[in-house]
């Protein structure tokens, strides 16, 4: 995004829109077991890999129908914020705590308006989505409040 590298191409999973007939796991176990993980405290990606690697369920959406963030919603078992915006923010909190003890790291610096010029533009795609409050903005002292707290 903020390089002239082209990126690294990656793989797209299949396009097939009904659940494997291999996964041993039904629908209703696999929402049961989304709720349970969720409950634990996992986040949205970790319990989709955890589906992925321990119970073979490669696709959640293709088993259920919906995807994770929306089974989790109708259980109201959502975060409050989406997960890559708390992932930036947390990336943003880290770099301002490291920039506190070396002042002049300047490729820190950089890195620190980068990652909050992707939170901006983030909290701008969230906000016509819906996804948040349309008068929140991104303040760095709340959201190091919002990711210890």
């Amino acid at each position: 995004m903020h390089t002239k590298d082209k990126g690294k191409s990656g793989s797209t999973p299949p396009a097939s829109k009904e659940p494997p007939t291999w996964t041993e796991l039904s629908e209703k176990e696999i929402r049961e077991k989304i709720k349970e993980l969720r409950g634990e405290g996992k986040k949205p990606s970790e319990i989709g890999r955890i589906l992925r690697d321990e119970h073979g369920v490669p696709d959640v959406k293709a088993a259920t129908g919906e995807k994770l963030t929306k089974v989790l919603e109708k259980q109201d078992m959502s975060m409050e914020y989406p997960e890559d915006l708390m992932n930036l923010m947390e990336r943003a909190v880290k770099i301002r705590k490291h920039l506190e003890k070396n002042q002049k790291d300047n490729k820190n610096k950089r890195s620190l308006k980068l990652t909050e010029s992707k939170i901006r533009r983030l909290v701008k795609y969230y906000k016509k989505q819906g996804e948040i409050d349309e008068d929140w903005h991104y303040d760095p002292e709340e959201a190091k409040l919002i990711i210890e707290g």
